[in-house]
């Protein structure tokens, strides 16, 4: 949820601040403030490093996926080669903020999303998401040339504290209390597929059944 809140970091009023440890994205205000954004972030391995500056902003925007993006996931990414126009079924949401680094696009955006559960998770091809209603607030108040700093690990831990993912991947506070209720979500997990698993009927006993169906009717 979109919050207003408190900031001690050092950075000035108008840049944007990525935390991709918490998940949470800052936007630097006035006087000590910031208004907080909860984020989807990039898997292991994908997601954006260092800073940037947004050169571009698109409402509605299009979407193609990046060469790379169709070479490591084709399953998912080929059938997009040629392009997808801004609307409600474009993956990049309501708004797009574009980020460049020494004048180059680095290929990575900051922008809205058509799947709301992705926010608070590692799952993004690298792009930090926000909800559309976010995206679009955060779109109206950044300008050409607004500054993207982001966090190291070490900066996260002094702002934020730690965070974890929870039992189903969502980032949260590494408290005792987390902890506890993720080991207890796991074990019902694990309880719940397991039940499911026994109550399945296996493949040689749907046969048996269909056969003995087969038999009784004929």
């Amino acid at each position: 949820m979109r919050t207003e809140v408190d900031y001690a970091g050092p950075e000035a009023p108008g840049t944007i601040v990525v935390d991709t440890h918490a998940r949470r994205l800052y936007y630097v205000m006035e006087n000590g403030r910031a208004m907080r954004y909860a984020i989807a972030v990039g898997r292991a391995g994908l997601a954006f490093r260092g800073d940037g500056t947004i050169r571009r902003k698109e409402a509605w925007p299009a979407w193609t996926p990046t060469a790379n993006m169709i070479r490591t996931f084709p399953e998912t990414y080929a059938e997009y080669r040629g392009g997808l126009p801004g609307g409600l079924s474009n993956p990049l949401g309501a708004r797009a903020m574009y980020l460049y680094r020494g004048g180059r696009d680095t290929f990575f955006r900051i922008h809205g999303t058509i799947q709301n559960a992705s926010i608070g998770h590692a799952t993004s091809a690298g792009c930090i998401r926000l909800f559309n209603q976010d995206a679009i607030d955060l779109f109206n108040r950044v300008d050409l040339g607004t500054q993207v700093k982001l966090r190291s690990l070490a900066d996260s831990l002094a702002l934020e504290g730690p965070f974890m993912d929870d039992a189903f991947g969502r980032a949260v506070p590494e408290t005792p209390e987390n902890i506890a209720k993720k080991e207890a979500d796991m074990t019902r997990i694990a309880e719940e597929e397991a039940a499911a698993a026994s109550a399945a009927p296996t493949a040689e006993e749907g046969s048996v059944a269909a056969a003995d169906t087969g038999a009784a009717e004929g």
